[in-house]
């Protein structure tokens, strides 16, 4: 009796801080403080950017409004690219979610650099496999355990101001064009060939 006493006792302790554990692991966005400052410029304005080609110049920093030893639990900024709503529209794979492990609206890592009290910018050459779409940028601090603890985009709270958009690569290349273009030629002179040799055997068959 002593031994099952004290088994299921154990049971529940493990239950408990197993739960407790995994209660830890959550993250959610409407918990993050917004206390990093983000900005987004691509090199061309007003234009919608080519993938693999186009930069767009991202700073990061702490906000002058946040509070003292706001940034103390952070031990790296994670810095991505994130689909703007009209990017999302019937698009369930980049659906956004409040708990962070399930969110899908920001799946384009960019970089993940330790923080740094002094504000910090990248050039960021746009990724060839970034598919078409409306962007904007949002970094995360995460803290020693690489759980995010706090967030800030270079657009508002909507995702509707200071949008990007880019021009995916289609997959078609231009040597491949080329070659389409060389076999459609070939094609067609061994068909002209092929007529004329044609057009001198009935030729040749006639005055027979």
């Amino acid at each position: 009796m002593a031994v099952q006493t004290f088994l299921f006792a154990s049971l529940i302790i493990f239950s408990s801080i197993e739960s407790n554990h995994g209660a830890t692991e959550v993250s959610l966005f409407a918990n993050l403080e917004n206390s990093l400052e983000v900005t987004a410029k691509p090199t061309r304005v007003g234009v919608v950017l080519e993938a693999g080609k186009d930069m767009v110049r991202i700073t990061w920093m702490l906000k002058s409004s946040a509070k003292v030893n706001d940034d103390a639990a952070f031990k790296t900024v994670e810095v991505k690219l994130c689909y703007a709503p009209i990017s999302q529209v019937d698009r369930p794979w980049r659906k956004t979610h409040n708990e962070l492990s399930r969110d899908r609206s920001c799946p384009h890592k960019i970089v993940s650099k330790p923080y740094d009290k002094i504000p910090q910018s990248l050039n960021w050459t746009i990724d060839r496999e970034t598919p078409t779409g409306t962007y904007f940028i949002r970094a995360y601090g995460t803290d020693v355990n690489g759980y995010e603890v706090a967030y800030g985009q270079s657009s508002d709270a909507e995702k509707t101001t200071n949008l990007f958009s880019v021009e995916g690569i289609s997959g078609r290349h231009t040597s491949l064009d080329i070659a389409s273009i060389c076999f459609s030629v070939f094609s067609f002179g061994s068909l002209l060939v092929f007529l004329v040799k044609e057009k001198r055997k009935a030729k040749l068959q006639q005055r027979k």
